[in-house]
């Protein structure tokens, strides 16, 4: 019924031209397309137009010799008059939602003040029947369409006019201007042009409904709820709307874990992440680490210049769209662009909201980096920050754990940074998880970085490496992934950082480190020491602390035969990582992993917040030193 209805204005609609529409660019030139527009009906009668015959029009001119419609045209008015069906719905469900559909019903006897709510809901309707129609039309022909628009955007003239007086009203304007861009003979070159200008057209269309959204009434029941195509990624929430499926994935280089050199901690961190987001249930909508304790929405990995952050972003991304290729689970490498921060005046937030709101659907894995974390994240009370960066963070923060935070478990956001103690101290607090990034540390890693190098040129030249390998070490083999992090932590009896050790040795005098007293005490005096210490920074400890409880592998024969485990409904899967839960703790002391927790947290809260002082310290006694020097030779030049 719905398509029926909307192929009924595809083939015919009908406007007349108001007197705006008719005068508008009385002194453009006689070629212009906004003049052709305003002078499409000049007398200002009733216009009669068909989509359909025009993009039958196209394909004569454009592929003459074609017996069938081509596939850009075709796609073109399937796309149009699915979005058409889908808003006509869209407007049945706000008029029976809003009480619209009782007014009509007794529209005869209305007073004057049902009257004026009738018109308002009316108009209401009408432009979110509108704005849902043209957002399904933009996610049906995103892939379609070209990736630069910017020549038919050059083309295009705007829309005259925009009527929200009634759903046909609304739909035969929008649908005349349309068609008569269509029809004009310098917008569409090639049956790839329909498809390009109709994503142009539609998404002015929304720019136009954006603009004038804030003079509707009665708009509770649009912005109180989602609609969600069944069997599709479309998803529309009110105005703010989510292309569930509009990013797209990113191309990166295929480089697996044994090809990073030394960086054990970040490399059995992000395999365990990995494992993490394949469990995700898509029936349920959750995942059972969640549940277990051991998932991080946000985690941070962070190492000087050259150590490997770029390598193990795309790592984590070729081992996750390896298993998610294996298991045909769909999955969205999502990272922060690089032009995010704007110069105008709330820019920036609205990149950062668009940028986010993919990160909320739940039908897909999605991996999102922020490398170089430093230069959109960084301490909005430092000298020069610009208003950009601040709406950036204002977003994230929201976003991660506020009113608009939404994680099902399919999504986590890496923070990459060369200096953590520039990024801001409550970005830093909604980190759940953190490793250092540390590159090449021991001989046998600088060897197997020497090999990755000079392999190439023996594979191609086996002769040409005249040089000897090593005794008693096989290359790469330091390079393998680590059981759990019992091989890889230096764990310390003691904090190493002065100021914590002092905390420390002042609580432990009171407390025993096996009471869960000791705990309190001792934040209590990191509080005193670190004003910015919080309960976040407790969670974090605690989410740490359960990380290392469900430090254990996925059994092997489960990423085999993805029916014993990933293809499970949610509960079994929930039991059977229980179980191995149980089955791994064999030996682990609580308090001790608590306790070796707690000090690797805190030691790494003190580094940050002194290393940007040591940094500024050493600068200026560089450039002491520096003028010290000049000052010698300038004396010695006399």
């Amino acid at each position: 019924m719905l398509r029926d209805e909307a192929a009924s204005y595809i083939k015919s609609v009908q406007w007349e031209q108001g007197m705006r529409a008719r005068n508008k660019d009385k002194d453009a030139k006689d070629d212009s397309i906004l003049l052709y527009l305003s002078r499409a009906k000049g007398n200002g009668g009733t216009d009669v137009t068909s989509v359909s015959k025009t993009i039958l029009s196209l394909k004569k001119r454009l592929l003459p010799d074609s017996v069938a419609i081509p596939l850009h045209l075709n796609q073109t008015l399937l796309s149009v008059q699915e979005g058409i069906a889908l808003g006509i719905w869209i407007k049945d469900s706000y008029y029976d939602a809003s009480g619209l559909s009782a007014l009509s019903e007794n529209k005869s006897a209305l007073g004057n003040d049902q009257k004026r709510e009738y018109e308002s809901k009316m108009q209401t309707a009408t432009a979110f029947m509108l704005y849902a129609a043209a957002y399904n039309i933009i996610h049906n022909l995103k892939t379609v369409a070209s990736d630069d628009l910017s020549v038919m955007k050059n083309k295009f003239a705007g829309i005259p006019e925009l009527s929200f007086m009634s759903p046909l009203k609304g739909i035969s304007c929008s649908l005349y201007y349309y068609d008569k861009y269509l029809s004009h003979p310098d917008v569409v070159k090639s049956d790839k042009d329909v498809a390009d200008f109709t994503v142009v057209y539609f998404e002015a269309l929304i720019d136009e409904i954006q603009l004038r959204k804030s003079s509707l009434e009665y708009t509770e029941t649009i912005t109180d709820r989602t609609y969600k195509l069944e069997n599709s990624e479309f998803a529309i929430s009110g105005w703010d709307n989510v292309f569930a499926g509009t990013a797209k994935s990113i191309e990166f280089n295929k480089i697996q874990f044994e090809q990073i050199v030394g960086n054990r901690d970040a490399k059995h961190f992000a395999r365990r992440l990995t494992e993490r987001m394949l469990s995700y249930d898509f029936i349920a909508k959750k995942n059972p680490f969640q549940e277990l304790g051991g998932f991080m929405p946000v985690f941070m990995g962070y190492g000087i210049p050259g150590t490997g952050k770029s390598m193990l972003i795309a790592a984590i991304a070729t081992r996750l769209k390896e298993h998610c290729d294996n298991l045909d689970i769909p999955f969205l490498f999502h990272p922060m662009p690089d032009t995010l921060i704007s110069t105008f005046q709330g820019g920036s937030a609205e990149k950062m909201v668009e940028w986010m709101k993919p990160l909320q659907d739940p039908s897909k894995l999605i991996f999102a980096p922020i490398d170089d974390a430093e230069n959109n994240l960084q301490e909005r009370t430092a000298q020069g920050v610009s208003a950009g960066v601040k709406e950036v963070i204002g977003v994230f923060l929201r976003y991660t754990e506020g009113a608009y935070a939404v994680n099902y478990g399919n999504s986590s956001i890496g923070l990459f940074t060369n200096l953590p103690e520039m990024l801001d101290k409550a970005v830093i607090s909604r980190v759940q998880g953190r490793f250092k990034i540390d590159g090449a540390r021991t001989e046998h890693d600088f060897l197997d970085q020497d090999h990755l190098w000079w392999r190439k040129l023996q594979d191609t030249m086996p002769d040409f490496i005249n040089m000897n390998d090593p005794k008693g070490y096989n290359y790469l083999a330091d390079q393998g992934l680590a059981k759990n992090m019992g091989e890889i932590l230096n764990v310390s009896d003691k904090p190493n950082e002065e100021r914590v050790l002092e905390a420390y040795d002042k609580t432990i005098k009171i407390h025993k480190t096996n009471d869960h007293v000791f705990y309190a005490t001792l934040y209590k005096e990191i509080q005193k020491l670190f004003p910015f210490f919080s309960s976040r920074d407790v969670r974090n400890i605690q989410s740490a602390v359960s990380l290392r409880l469900t430090d254990f592998d996925l059994e092997k024969d489960w990423f085999e035969n993805p029916d014993i485990y990933f293809k499970q409904d949610y509960d079994t899967k929930f039991g059977m990582l229980q179980e191995l839960m149980r089955s791994n703790m064999k030996g682990l002391d609580f308090s001790e992993i608590r306790r070796q927790e707690v000090v690797r947290y805190l030691d790494n809260v003190a580094t940050i917040a002194d290393t940007d002082f040591k940094r500024k310290v050493d600068a200026r006694i560089n450039q002491l030193n520096i003028e010290l020097e000049a000052r010698e030779q300038f004396d010695d030049g006399k």
